[in-house]
């Protein structure tokens, strides 16, 4: 994952919204007892909307698991394998680096997985020395192929004396960050056509770290989302000199790691066993449906505000994502966010509408956010990219999406912090 610099807006646009109409309900089931009102959704099967997973990289299907990826339902280990060089001493030790990731990486996934998933972390208290300097690895983001190479196969035969790579899931390869040949934007996850082979295990991706000491925030919890399969969702500009985060800008930890509200898109937790099939809501003809969403981060633990501001617990087990099927490898997705978990920075509160594509690769728009409020901007001193911060629709609002007529109506809160949604897939599709 790259480390982009801060972008400097001298002249900062006014945000200008007109303010919507704002109604609680204390309940689905008083906006459902209206005569003559939308159907309301049952947690029939979700089948209907679930894409067919396609042999596009980190496919964003969701009908079968690949089963060349580990999938997170349960708990996981991971080694971390520290790596000295002989042109550099290391000023640092394996505890502090293995501090640096860990465990804020399991605590965002233990919260984004509502308790499903553990990933336990085995660092190693030493350093395993690599045969040659860091410099004739020649690390970079655009690594060639043959240099990867030699670089995994001297690290796996230096380490292999030391750790039974047989009981281990993941496997992170840590260099010292002080070496001189040593590029931080080359952090990322090598998948290999061929799996190397140690103590009887196939390995057939590796996690090759080059942080600097501290590191970027939540990059180890990205390229771990890798390792489960799951796309980038930034935009690299050909130049790298545009927006990277143009696609779903703070919303998803995939798109940035440095994001106001980098939870998983619920999308993901489907397709990651982390929401069964009663939580998802797959939305069906032209006529409106009514239904009620939980907070996406609502779970174990975790307090969301409900209708009076005050916070709530006892959420976790409801709907957390609404689908509307548009084509056969596309759908829209419907979610509520706001400030809670993983979440509690975000800058905007509502019902986050994107589009999700699993014919379309890793890198290229699988899933793009749809901006409710196009004119305006948000949190221009935090956000990854302020267009899209806003993008969720308010309580109170409603939002047609563009090109196909699918239109939401964000209608109240519950007591207990569950929004009362009206989805009409209308006539287009």
């Amino acid at each position: 994952m790259p480390r982009l610099p801060r972008r400097v807006r001298l002249l900062p646009r006014p945000r200008l919204r007109s303010t919507a109409a704002v109604f609680t309900t204390l309940s689905a089931l008083v906006a459902n007892s209206l005569v003559g009102g939308p159907s309301v959704a049952e947690p029939f099967s979700p089948a209907p909307c679930a894409l067919t997973r396609t042999a596009a990289h980190h496919s964003e299907g969701v009908d079968t698991w690949n089963g060349a990826y580990p999938r997170p339902a349960r708990s996981l280990d991971a080694v971390m394998v520290f790596l000295s060089f002989p042109d550099r001493f290391p000023t640092t030790s394996p505890d502090e680096l293995a501090a640096d990731h860990f465990p804020a990486t399991s605590t965002f996934f233990r919260q984004a997985s509502y308790g499903k998933f553990a990933l336990r972390a085995h660092p190693l208290k030493r350093w395993i020395s690599m045969p040659k300097p860091s410099t004739a690895y020649a690390i970079q983001r655009d690594w060639d192929a043959d240099s990867r190479a030699a670089y995994l196969h001297d690290a796996l035969a230096a380490a292999d004396p030391h750790v039974d790579f047989s009981r281990y899931d993941v496997v992170y390869f840590v260099a010292d960050p002080d070496a001189p040949g040593v590029d931080s934007d080359a952090t990322k996850v090598v998948n290999l056509d061929t799996p190397l082979n140690a103590d009887g295990a196939d390995i057939r991706r590796v996690v090759t770290v080059f942080e600097q000491h501290p590191p970027d925030r939540l990059v180890l919890a990205h390229e771990t989302g890798h390792v489960f399969d799951l796309p980038d969702l930034y935009h690299r500009p050909v130049d790298g000199k545009g927006d990277w985060d143009t696609y779903v800008g703070d919303w998803d930890l995939m798109g940035s790691q440095f994001g106001l509200a980098p939870d998983l898109f619920a999308w993901h937790k489907w397709k990651l066993g982390w929401l069964d099939e009663r939580q998802v809501v797959c939305v069906r003809g032209p006529g409106p449906t009514r239904l009620t969403l939980e907070p996406l981060s609502a779970g174990p633990g975790v307090r969301v505000a409900g209708a009076s501001g005050a916070p709530s617990f006892g959420l976790g087990n409801g709907p957390k994502l609404a689908v509307v099927r548009t084509g056969p490898d596309s759908a829209l997705a419907f979610e509520a966010r706001g400030p809670a978990g993983n979440d509690r920075a975000a800058c905007r509160t509502g019902i986050l509408v994107y589009r999700v594509s699993s014919g379309a690769r890793s890198g290229r728009g699988p899933v793009e956010v749809i901006d409710a409020h196009p004119r305006t901007e948000a949190c221009w001193e935090d956000s990854v990219y302020p267009p899209l911060a806003d993008a969720p629709v308010a309580l109170g609002e409603s939002f047609t999406v563009p090109g196909n007529g699918v239109r939401v109506d964000v209608e109240g809160r519950t007591v207990s912090g569950e929004w009362t949604v009206k989805i009409t897939p209308g006539t287009k599709l």
